[in-house]
């Protein structure tokens, strides 16, 4: 599938439930051919909690096709130091074990990274990781982590980002997914090389307050197809 065009779309509370189980879904349609678990609809309600529990201090960013399905999904979270990120819950690393040393500004957390099965366009992937890494080049001492799928890993590496690998793989949602640290240095040049696809002109949508991230996204049809989240 070649969109022509998918323009990025508020999300409401209840909106979440529907990213929620598009995520899940979209993780077994890549990655475990279209098999669900048996813990399938926990699996959803898990993430729907948690997303829900993060609400404050995160924005997730939607696309849509023009029948208003979804098309692609991220959030960036900035962490308040107090709840428990993703990765401490299902690695149990801490996060200031991984900045070796230097000086931390502000902790960010990267998820809910999923594009539709069939979708082929790089741009999309581009534009998804662009609204997600904005808050962290916002500063050269702030530094986000990931639990990212190992064949979504291996394009990131191929693209420009230099995601650290900070511990061994687990089995989620019907992958091998890895954690991983990104600091400012290791993704400030893929977000100057692609920020020119976010028009500045436009305004993005998105779910929390006290920070800005780039502007309403475009999509324009490419050629490739990867396997996400």
């Amino acid at each position: 599938m070649i969109l022509k065009k998918c323009p990025l779309s508020e999300i409401s509370q209840n909106e979440i439930f529907h990213m929620s189980k598009f995520v899940v879904t979209e993780n077994f349609n890549h990655h475990a051919n279209e098999v669900f678990s048996d813990n399938y609809q926990n699996d959803i309600d898990s993430v729907y909690k948690e997303e829900m529990g993060f609400l404050e201090n995160s924005k997730i960013f939607i696309f849509k096709n023009d029948l208003g399905d979804l098309m692609g999904t991220i959030r960036v979270l900035k962490w308040d130091f107090i709840n428990a990120l993703p990765i401490q819950k299902m690695f149990a690393i801490d996060p200031f074990f991984c900045t070796d040393g230097n000086a931390i500004n502000e902790i960010w957390h990267i998820g809910r990274f999923a594009i539709k099965k069939g979708v082929r366009d790089i741009n999309l992937l581009k534009k998804l990781l662009v609204c997600a890494i904005a808050p962290v080049c916002g500063h050269k001492d702030n530094i986000a982590f990931a639990e990212i799928d190992a064949k979504l890993l291996r394009v990131l590496w191929l693209m420009g980002i230099k995601a650290k690998i900070i511990g061994e793989s687990i089995e989620y949602l019907g992958s091998e997914t890895i954690p991983v640290c990104m600091p400012y240095n290791g993704l400030i040049d893929f977000y100057n090389e692609n920020k020119g696809l976010v028009l500045p002109q436009e305004t993005f949508v998105a779910s929390a307050k006290g920070y800005k991230l780039p502007n309403r996204v475009v999509f324009h049809s490419g050629t490739r197809n990867y396997p996400l989240v």
